[in-house]
């Protein structure tokens, strides 16, 4: 992994309150990036954010904190105009924040069931309202942290809920599906990876040990580096590009999944 200096990047890192998404903050702050922490509330992102300071040294003035539960969309479109006005110029936006899905069948106040809520559409709703300043700046880019269950997901089109079956399980790879198509979206330069099966909150859904967060992190890490030259809708496993589940690859499969989350974020125009 090239070491270049990141001191002229702002990084915003959703999720980045624990696990892969706190490590990849870490890793950016340390070496000179400015981080956005985003965490569920503001008190969790400012604790991540004092954490990094006393455990980590990373000066306090390369962070800055926020917070939008993903489970309501109307926080993730005030943690996008919060973030604009304040940084007009965002470098990289790292699309991490995941949940496990619940057991039981449930559906946010939007009205979407939580885990491609949470996962997938409001980070394609936080993107989408990014647009203006991810793209003022080259080397500009949107990496998402998917996973390698997206390969095992298939996307309901006509029950995206999965009201009719429900499988916890099935529920989160449709997510990460989700988000790995949405990777090759041309509006936007972006990636997805699977940063390794990691020793974090989402590893039971895959095997008993797993590599350290920092590990995965810094395979993120690599893809937020200008130095690293990216294909709009590459898929990484870890630090090789691989080839995604087919799906991920079809330009009317990225049409209609826009159409979707369109429809399902309230963004009809």
């Amino acid at each position: 992994m090239s070491d270049s200096n990141l001191s002229s990047r702002t990084v915003l890192v959703t999720g980045a309150t624990s696990g892969i998404g706190y490590e990849t903050a870490r890793l950016l702050a340390e070496r000179g990036a400015t981080v956005l922490v985003h965490g569920r509330t503001a008190e969790e992102a400012q604790a991540a954010s004092d954490k990094l300071v006393s455990t980590a040294g990373i000066p306090a003035e390369r962070l800055r904190s926020f917070g939008a539960d993903f489970s309501r969309l109307e926080e993730v479109e005030r943690l996008a105009h919060r973030v604009v006005v304040e940084h007009p110029h965002l470098d990289v936006l790292v699309n991490n924040a995941a949940i496990a899905a619940p057991e039981r069948h449930t559906v946010t106040v939007d009205g979407n069931e939580i885990a491609f809520q949470v996962n997938f559409l409001a980070h394609y709703l936080l993107t989408n309202l990014m647009g203006d300043a991810l793209t003022s700046e080259p080397g500009g880019r949107v990496v998402n942290v998917s996973s390698s269950l997206h390969r095992t997901g298939s996307i309901q089109w006509s029950d995206p809920n999965r009201a009719r079956r429900y499988s916890r399980l099935a529920a989160y790879a449709q997510s990460q599906l989700a988000l790995t198509v949405f990777a090759a979206d041309p509006r936007v330069i972006a990636v997805s990876i699977h940063p390794g099966i990691c020793d974090t909150a989402l590893l039971p859904l895959y095997a008993h040990h797993g590599a350290t967060a920092s590990d995965g992190a810094a395979h993120v890490v690599r893809l937020c580096d200008p130095a690293t030259e990216i294909v709009n809708g590459a898929y990484y496993d870890c630090d090789e590009r691989v080839e995604p589940a087919p799906a991920a690859t079809e330009g009317r499969t990225v049409q209609r999944l826009n159409k979707l989350a369109d429809v399902l974020v309230g963004q009809l125009n």
